[in-house]
């Protein structure tokens, strides 16, 4: 059975994005203190690269041990390396170009034209089988048996899209439905680019906290629907939760058509 979300709103979207990196910096260094090393899954969009820049100027950033931090991506473009539309190419830029990670550590999603060429199924099949390694190496052994074997990540970051997509799973669409795989191959994705791989539903789920994102009142319909126990597979951000802890960030003007119950928000 999933935790249920807990909500905390923010006035706007600029607070937002820096109450998140706050919150972000502090689990990470709980995280290492806790087990050595950290690992996060980020997330592109507006507010997933909003809160890498709030994060480059926090005060507390460098309490973070960069060289402990394993970064993953929940979906991308599937684009040539170093296209300005991929979102580890805009991660690099907001973010990780100016903090001293290790390489070794930083996980982006295959390009396209590498090593793959323009396949993106073989592509998802090798990011699923380096997440299967890393997890691997995290339990000692085999691990657990089974095609969905991923790193526990500590924290899983996703931004809500309008309708209520999350990384690459779109409302009912063959990728939202996938139970079998920790990575899939997207093709003909309502938004561009068309072709896109995208962490599934287990592997999202296997996250100690998923965080999911929401900014501006094109996104207030979206959480409206998630959080009004819709199903995964017509409104994909409904079945996007961690194995601790399901935290909704958003700003006023996202959480405009939530209910008012004065038991659900914190507001800051």
């Amino acid at each position: 059975m999933s935790v249920a979300p807990r909500l905390v709103v923010h006035r706007d979207k600029e607070l937002m994005a820096q109450a998140a990196a706050a919150r972000l910096i502090t689990a990470v260094v709980d995280a290492q203190a806790a087990r050595g090393s950290a690992s996060v899954v980020l997330t592109g969009g507006r507010n997933g690269n909003g809160l890498l820049a709030a994060l480059g100027s926090a005060p507390a950033r460098d309490a973070v041990d960069w060289s402990r931090l394993d970064l993953w991506w929940g979906d991308e473009r599937f684009l040539p390396d170093g296209d300005p539309d991929r979102n580890d190419t805009q991660a690099r830029a907001a973010l990780l170009d100016s903090v001293p990670l290790d390489p070794a550590r930083v996980h982006p999603m295959p390009a396209a034209g590498g090593a793959h060429g323009t396949d993106v199924d073989a592509a998802a099949a090798a990011y699923a089988e380096e997440l299967a390694g890393a997890a691997r190496r995290e339990h000692g052994g085999p691990g657990t048996a089974g095609d969905v074997l991923v790193p526990a990540f500590d924290v899983l970051l996703l931004g809500v899209g309008p309708d209520t997509h999350v990384a690459s799973l779109f409302p009912e669409s063959p990728a939202v439905r996938e139970t079998g795989r920790a990575v899939v191959g997207v093709r003909g994705a309502p938004k561009p680019p068309p072709t896109r791989i995208s962490l599934t539903l287990p592997a999202i789920r296997a996250a100690r906290e998923v965080w999911l994102l929401a900014a501006g009142e094109d996104k207030a319909e979206a959480a409206a629907v998630a959080l009004s126990g819709a199903d995964e597979v017509r409104a994909p951000a409904a079945g996007a939760h961690g194995r601790s802890r399901t935290l909704w960030l958003l700003d006023e003007a996202a959480a405009s058509r939530l209910p008012r119950d004065p038991r659900r928000p914190d507001t800051a």
